[in-house]
């Protein structure tokens, strides 16, 4: 991992953390205290579970490890086990040493699998064996809190998530933000690489100097001189006064070249001298200036290809990609949606004093989505529907709404629709034969979860079991289909 920057929070031993030890032997607690204290750690200790868990709520940003006994005596409600199964789903970051005076293989193993990072017998613990343990847990401690940062500092520009692959993304961010090195950022449209080239430059050495975005596809093929280098006055028909371009604009900070990949191939070799050189001429002048630049490119385009098909120079390619951070899709990071709809469901709270809130069904079906267009795709669908949607909690249904406006009908809406355009049966014939195959669709669609599929088709479980038996559709079939396809 890194060392964050001046100014950036710094991973260190805090004297207000504390090593936590909750056991319902007075003398083993305090003993236990002792070596820990000796090990030059500050502790805590409780004697019930219960005030245990009481404390932990109170006090977790002080709490380095919990250290936890498994067994109590009789008339405690709560055992060891118990505690850590809640403190893994309310503080699932904290490292937890279980303690035993009756320690088992089947014991240890169920304690690993619901999240304790240590296991060791009351019988076996000495100072040397303790102290090997408390380092192996501070490690994970100081990890954890280095992941805090990163994840507030990438927070801190609109990039959203706690995943591994975001975390690593963000160690790169603050790694190569801290180089003069020229970047470049790949990933398809709507992964907001903006986001995170604003979130290079705010690492490096030239954040308080100028952020300047050159949208190149939007630029006049004739202007694009003008625009960056700039001109001098009589350069051209139109050009009454001189005028400092986007590179003279960026001068001590970073320039980002969006869509690069866009820019043609005969403009191409007018960025070789700034980015080798450091220099720019004006149009129309004679003299070249210094600029002191760092340059961010972005593009969706493999350019590896463009270089092959003759459409990107290898030479710019070179200058501009010194080192590279690679954007996953969405689909690639699904576990960070619900941190992505919990930010935008705060922004949209605050903004319109209101009190949404995603059903956990609703926040399950975004997961499922493909969402080709990425997070731009997904932040507008939740735009959509925390404006549109009367109600404070949000659906199933109406996720389905919102996108079913913004999508075009899929291959299987068109199957649904085919009999009925066909058929030469009654009406009421083909409306059954219409239902029943929309409830098929919808059943293969999520695998035979009759819950979801009677969320999405706006009914209830019961009467989607009544279609269902009257169709005589077999569910199971879309369960078995579902399990074969994740194989």
């Amino acid at each position: 991992m890194i060392r964050l920057k001046p100014g950036f929070p710094k991973i260190k031993r805090d004297e207000k953390m504390k090593i936590l030890i909750v056991d319902d032997n007075m003398d083993f607690c305090t003993t236990i205290a002792d070596i820990v204290q000796s090990c030059g750690y500050q502790t805590h200790f409780l004697l019930k579970p219960d005030e245990a868990l009481i404390y932990i709520e109170k006090n977790i940003r002080d709490i380095a490890i919990l250290m936890l006994d498994i067994e109590f005596g009789p008339g405690v409600e709560l055992n060891g086990m118990d505690v850590l199964e809640r403190c893994r789903l309310r503080f699932p970051s904290l490292p937890v040493v279980m303690i035993s005076g009756k320690g088992s293989i089947e014991t240890a193993v169920r304690a690993t699998k619901l999240g304790a990072i240590n296991f060791i017998e009351k019988s076996l613990v000495t100072k040397a064996k303790l102290q090997e343990v408390l380092e192996s847990a501070m490690q994970k401690y100081a990890a954890r809190n280095e992941a805090k940062d990163i994840f507030r500092f990438l927070n801190s520009y609109g990039i959203i998530g706690k995943s591994k692959v975001l975390e690593e993304i963000g160690d790169n961010i603050i790694r190569y933000g801290r180089t003069d090195l020229n970047l470049l950022i790949l990933g398809e449209t709507g992964t907001g690489k903006k986001l995170v080239a604003q979130a290079i430059h705010a690492a490096s050495r030239r954040s308080k100097f100028p952020f300047i975005t050159v949208d190149i596809p939007n630029i006049p093929r004739d202007l694009f001189q003008s625009e960056l280098f700039g001109h001098v006055r009589g350069a051209f028909s139109g050009a009454t006064e001189n005028k400092k371009g986007l590179f003279h604009q960026a001068n001590k900070g970073t320039i980002f070249l969006d869509e690069i990949g866009d820019l043609p191939l005969d403009l191409q070799s007018n960025l070789f001298i700034p980015i080798e050189e450091k220099q720019v001429r004006k149009v129309g002048s004679v003299e070249s200036e210094d600029i002191d630049i760092r340059f961010v490119s972005a593009t969706d385009r493999d350019l590896i290809d463009s270089m092959r098909d003759g459409k990107f120079r290898e030479q710019l390619y070179h200058r501009l990609r010194e080192c590279e951070i690679m954007l996953p899709p969405l689909r690639e990071r699904i576990e960070d949606i619900p941190e992505i709809v919990e930010h935008y469901i705060q922004r949209h709270n605050e903004e319109f004093n209101d009190e949404k809130f995603f059903s956990p069904s609703a926040t399950e079906f975004l997961q499922e989505q493909p969402w080709r267009g990425n997070i731009r795709e997904l932040v507008s669908t939740l735009r959509v529907v925390l404006q549109t949607t009367l109600t404070s909690q949000i659906e199933v249904a109406d996720v389905h709404r919102a996108l079913s406006k913004s999508q075009t009908a899929t291959p299987s809406a068109a199957r649904v629709a085919e009999p009925f355009i066909i058929s030469n049966g009654t009406l009421k014939e083909d409306l059954a034969r219409t239902d029943k195959l929309k409830i098929e669709s919808t059943l293969e669609r999520f695998g035979g979860n009759v819950s979801k599929s009677a969320a999405l088709l706006g009914v209830s479980r019961e009467t989607l079991h009544n279609k269902i038996r009257r169709y005589e559709i077999n569910v199971d079939s879309y369960r078995i289909k579902n399990r074969t396809f994740s194989l």
